[in-house]
């Protein structure tokens, strides 16, 4: 009660804000799970952390609809025809857009936008593209209040998406969150350069590493910061462990690897299974929710997202003073079979509902909450630690990437020097992607906005919200205290 006091009578919550935690609040007073009392300790600890999704899930946390069927078929339960022209396809997107749920209320995925325009902008001259796509993209950013929601572009080449890199650049907005999809046997360079500099003045978008993270499923799509998940599914849920807090409960390396991390991440598993269970069998959302009546998302298609936090501080935990991960082969080594456990773990569970991924747990490295002290998203090496030469950072980040089908990410701020050589951040791309680095995000060191973890958020937005003021994006509130608490203010600046 005296939490439901607080949101109702808080200065720094809008009203839609206020709304929805509200709703998160009256969802967290139902006990419907079926939680050992081994899994409770590991809950009341915040060593398995469900990141806010609530006592009784009624929807699954990310959802990745397959928007060209919708588009193709149109969408009965909203009176929706297939669009005929760009007008209509613009207004369709808008209306399906804001019935999409998620575990942050908002849609986390608006398809693969560019290939949905491109046959709609044919006979249609740049300026009025431009005009149509401006106007389209500023809605998003005001009524989408949260950065977590996320498009995505290529790897072909097109005019749309051109276009839409351009408007981008322009109105320098955290929504929504974009990602190009690169591959260099298809993406030409000149548009590579393009997203190149338009991330490095308005931190959008990221690259993806296209190659690797089509092998996943038969149809990817990237969702919410990074996260890799099927078209016409998603995921059921994201819950995962922060390696921290359990490696502080003994300072035996081998008591933590043989008895501790099994124990966790059993108890998390059958946790996450607790919860897929619920939502296929009691929720009703398959039965009832009208993008898996039509058919714009199958149950067959979501699996579950195995997250893992703090990966650096675990191994250094265990390391003398002076050894430390991204630096030190020994805590480097350590932290490798810290993760192949994990890995190992996740491949032989087998998990209800998950036909796409073979029953099986798929890793995800969480980029954290604004809770999260001293504690390093996902498998990132930790501000202040990260290796002198990029190319270091970057060979380092690929041993580890590949053990992570879900997401995964680096992100690195660059000087005016990667603005003014486009060309060779390409080719740092290129090169990383061949080690097998499967994302990587850039901002400028001068850039009003930043990337948090993997979402977007203004420094001057954080700025106000620090000050009590009432800010727009959810995604404010999370980002400024990780900004703070995580010191992101000095990564290490990188120059070509």
């Amino acid at each position: 009660m005296a939490n439901i006091y607080d949101i109702v009578t808080s200065r720094k919550l809008s009203y839609e804000q206020k709304v929805n935690a509200l709703a998160h609040a009256a969802e967290d007073t139902l006990d419907v799970l079926k939680i050992s009392e081994k899994t409770h300790f590991y809950l009341d600890k915040g060593i398995i952390c469900n990141l806010n999704e609530g006592n009784a899930p009624y929807r699954p946390r990310y959802i990745m609809p397959d928007y060209d069927k919708a588009i193709r078929n149109g969408v009965k339960f909203l009176e929706l025809e297939p669009p005929t022209d760009f007008d209509e396809l613009l207004t369709f997107l808008q209306i399906l857009y804001r019935h999409v749920p998620s575990i942050t209320t908002y849609p986390v995925f608006l398809g693969n936008l560019d290939k949905i325009i491109e046959p709609y902008i044919t006979d249609l001259p740049d300026e009025i593209v431009e005009k149509k796509l401006r106007n389209f993209f500023i809605y998003l950013d005001r009524t989408i209040t949260d950065s977590f929601c996320h498009a995505n572009l290529g790897p072909e080449d097109t005019r749309a998406g051109r276009l839409i890199l351009k408007v981008d650049q322009q109105l320098k907005q955290a929504v929504p969150n974009l990602t190009l999809k690169y591959d260099p046997d298809i993406t030409p360079d000149d548009y590579a350069e393009q997203a190149i500099v338009t991330s490095l003045h308005v931190a959008n978008p990221a690259i993806c590493n296209h190659k690797l993270n089509a092998t996943t499923y038969d149809n990817y799509g990237i969702s919410s910061c990074y996260n890799i998940l099927p078209i016409g599914g998603g995921s059921y849920t994201l819950t995962r462990i922060v390696l921290p807090r359990l490696a502080q409960l003994t300072d035996n390396k081998d008591e933590f690897l043989n008895t501790l991390l099994p124990d966790a991440l059993h108890c998390m598993a059958d946790y996450m299974s607790e919860r897929i269970r619920f939502i296929v069998e009691k929720s009703g959302f398959f039965e009832s929710n009208f993008l898996a009546t039509e058919g714009f998302v199958e149950r067959d298609r979501f699996v579950a997202m195995f997250g893992l936090v703090g990966l650096a501080e675990a191994a250094n935990h265990f390391m003398p003073e002076g050894k430390k991960y991204g630096n030190d082969a020994e805590a480097d080594d350590l932290a490798e079979q810290i993760l192949k456990t994990i890995s190992d773990f996740a491949a032989q569970y087998e998990c209800p509902y998950c036909e796409i991924a073979n029953h099986r747990l798929l890793l995800h490295a969480q980029v954290g909450i604004d809770t999260d002290y001293g504690i390093t998203s996902g498998i990132r090496i930790p501000v202040g630690d990260e290796p002198q030469s990029i190319y270091d950072h970057l060979r380092h980040s690929a041993r580890f990437h590949k053990y992570i089908p879900t997401g995964c990410s680096d992100i690195l701020p660059f000087d005016i020097t990667g603005k003014k050589n486009p060309a060779a951040v390409l080719d740092i791309v290129k090169g990383a992607f061949q080690l097998g680095q499967k994302y990587i995000a850039f901002y400028a060191d001068d850039s009003d906005l930043v990337r948090i973890t993997g979402y977007l958020v203004k420094r001057s937005e954080m700025e106000k919200w620090n000050n009590g003021k009432v800010v727009l994006q959810n995604t404010t509130q999370f980002g400024a205290p990780a900004y703070s608490s995580g010191h992101l203010a000095d990564r290490k600046v990188r120059h070509v």
